[in-house]
């Protein structure tokens, strides 16, 4: 009976604990389900380039920035990568367009602000944004048949690039890509017995562009603006020499795509990357073989010198007395002290978990 008690009581126990646990998945594993009208965060990752090879956080540049600050818990890979996940201004509601909204109001950059918004844009920097820990991309239009094939025989080549650039440089003038239209892809998922349908992100696209404060006509009052056509518009010039006034704007509209969630990173996987950073791989190469030739050379140097004091005819007494590296060259053939333990240690991966914990 007292058995039979205990067994009841420990069952009891667990099943108090039931409740508590809480179940969680790596962010990007499980797919997430959107209802018309649920927000979608929008979330700044960091500013990278090809060129300087220094990633950058993304308040470091002057945008817009929220009353309060939030960074994302990243994992061992984000870590590893110089990710910064923090959130933003932007406003992205499942399924619902919007034409063009304001981040913020008008900012005023001040003398050093411009020039260092100058500097990463002629350094040719990129923002990365995610939603729903999906990257932004913009899309890039190729034609490499133009002018053999005719106008309606042109096929298109279309590619992919990590994130947006931060602006672009003509005739020695910077300019700032502040109006971001964002193209986001959701994928229906078919219920069967309910109404409601469930919306997943599987596309983050967007396109850059700079447009002048007063081509923008801002309306303060309801956070509203209105877009001008590309052709009648001027672009946003910062002069790093004086203050500037920019103003940040966004659009978002949704479209549906027959991709499901499973491939939605399909698209990704094909990208080529540009941000390999060879200036890195070949800086590390170098120094590994600076390293190893300046080791090889103090070895073979201490070598010589045992070996020729070895060899030496002159002095026998020297000759028996050995000294160095010579004390320990027959304990290869010496066993160690507790083989067992060595061998347990050696066949559970302890030594590859110190190499990992050395490395990171």
């Amino acid at each position: 009976m007292a058995a039979a008690a205990r067994e009841t009581w420990w069952a009891l126990l667990l099943l108090s604990l039931l409740p508590v646990v809480r179940p969680f998945y790596v962010p990007g594993v499980a797919p997430r389900d959107f209802q018309d009208g649920d927000t979608v965060d929008l979330k700044a990752v960091k500013l990278t380039s090809s060129r300087t090879q220094l990633p950058y956080e993304y308040y470091s540049l002057p945008f817009c920035k929220p009353d309060s600050i939030f960074y994302k818990g990243e994992n061992l890979g984000e870590v590893l990568r110089g990710d910064r996940i923090v959130n933003t201004l932007y406003n992205v509601d499942m399924n619902k367009d919007k034409k063009c909204e304001m981040v913020c109001n008008v900012k005023k950059l001040n003398v050093e602000e411009s020039k260092l918004v100058a500097e990463r844009i002629q350094e040719e920097y990129y923002v990365h944004l995610i939603a729903d820990n999906l990257p932004v991309a913009t899309r890039l239009e190729f034609y490499p048949n133009r002018e053999a094939a005719g106008e309606e025989e042109q096929k298109k080549d279309i590619q992919f690039e990590h994130g947006y650039r931060l602006g672009f440089v003509d005739n020695n003038k910077f300019y700032l890509h502040n109006h971001l239209s964002f193209i986001l892809y959701f994928h229906r998922e078919k219920l069967e017995q309910v109404d409601v349908h469930n919306y997943r992100v599987v596309r983050f696209e967007v396109v850059p562009q700079s447009v002048k404060v007063d081509d923008l006509k801002p309306v303060e009052k309801d956070k509203t603006c209105t877009l001008p056509e590309a052709s009648g518009s001027a672009a946003q010039e910062i002069d790093p020499t004086k203050e500037n006034g920019v103003l940040f704007t966004y659009s978002v509209h949704w479209e549906e795509s027959e991709v499901k969630w499973a491939s939605r990173w399909d698209t990704y996987l094909t990208m080529s990357d540009v941000q390999i950073h060879w200036f890195s791989i070949v800086n590390s190469v170098v120094v590994v073989f600076f390293l190893s030739g300046i080791l090889s050379m103090i070895i073979i140097r201490t070598l010589r010198k045992d070996i020729a004091n070895y060899n030496r005819e002159d002095d026998i007494e020297d000759t028996m007395e050995e000294s160095g590296w010579k004390n320990v060259h027959g304990d290869v053939f010496r066993p160690p002290q507790y083989p067992m333990i060595l061998s347990s240690l050696l066949g559970s991966g302890i030594q590859l978990l110190c190499m990992i914990l050395i490395v990171i």
